[in-house]
């Protein structure tokens, strides 16, 4: 005779979460509830134990090294079971040095500057910007790229980022290991594409010319420019992108502005909304973009004003 024996798993009568300031109760009752953890579900410790991981990663990325997270299952009548989650958030651990390394054409003092994030000073109390955070050093790391994009180094590569702790987990060291590459200077400039305006106007609209220093800046705001000018012809959803075509041989890069202008756009109807004291007819008249007559970009921003 084989007999099984069955053990159901409790559920989960309640949760309290303790010690919580930086992450609001609100927020973690969110992410428990997502992972499965919510008063009525079935407890399961494995679920409980990823969500405590989850979170000491959380406090990690905001740079809370020392935060410790402790849960407690306290068994209740029933078959049930109460979930107890104590946080020590600790301190934001600060920000002792920060070292750039394998750069020769722009001085540490120059790169560490563009940075978000500092060194602990005299200002730190007030300004706070010397508490690490993930999040604060990939935006640091992005401006880092585009000041070297910006300036012709169209190859520049970050190349590691280590971030130290020291033992007692106050003070973190980071270390950013850059490989520069050569500078790059625009060899031609060309444009692709069904245009739809004239090309002697989308040609005055070029912000990059032969013989200057790459920029992606510069080539990003003339996509910006050509499909701003295509939207006022009617085309709102147009697509313009600068493809870069590096020649190492040279250190020179071809630029083609590809152009997509998609279908010419119209306005069937205009709508108000939030509009208490002005009837409809009365702002109707102050449009300068029309209904029937293809959308313009210059026109409805002409309207809002």
């Amino acid at each position: 005779v084989l007999v099984i024996t069955v053990v159901e798993r409790p559920s989960v009568a309640s949760i309290e979460i303790e010690g919580n300031k930086a992450i609001s109760t609100e927020d973690l009752m969110k992410g428990l509830k997502q992972s499965g953890l919510a008063e009525g579900e079935i407890f399961q410790r494995a679920t409980l134990e990823g969500v405590r991981n989850e979170l000491q990663r959380q406090y990690v990325a905001q740079g809370r090294y020392s935060a410790t997270v402790d849960t407690e299952v306290v068994p209740q009548p029933r078959n049930r079971v109460g979930l107890k989650v104590n946080i020590n958030e600790g301190t934001v651990a600060a920000i002792q040095h920060i070292n750039v390394v394998g750069n020769t054409v722009f001085p540490d003092e120059d790169l560490i500057d563009l940075f978000e994030l500092k060194t602990t000073n005299w200002l730190s109390f007030f300004k706070n910007d010397d508490k690490y955070a993930r999040e604060k050093l990939s935006g640091d790391l992005e401006r880092l790229r585009s000041y070297y994009l910006d300036r012709g180094y169209i190859n520049m590569d970050i190349a590691s980022t280590q971030v130290s702790i020291t033992p007692d987990k106050k003070h973190v060291y980071i270390t950013v290991n850059v490989n520069e590459g050569d500078k790059y200077t625009v060899r031609d400039v060309k444009l692709s594409g069904d245009l739809k305006v004239p090309e002697d106007q989308v040609t005055s609209l070029l912000l990059v010319q032969k013989g200057q220093v790459f920029s992606r800046k510069l080539m990003t705001t003339t996509s910006e420019l050509i499909t701003r000018r295509l939207g006022n012809e009617g085309y709102t959803f147009a697509n313009v992108n600068g493809v870069p075509q590096p020649h190492d041989e040279d250190h020179t890069v071809d630029i083609t502005f590809a152009v997509d202008p998609g279908k010419r756009a119209y306005v069937n109807r205009i709508n108000f909304r939030g509009n208490t004291k002005s009837e409809d007819e009365v702002l109707r008249r102050e449009m300068r973009q029309m209904e029937g007559g293809w959308a313009s970009t210059y026109l409805i921003d002409q309207s809002k004003t």
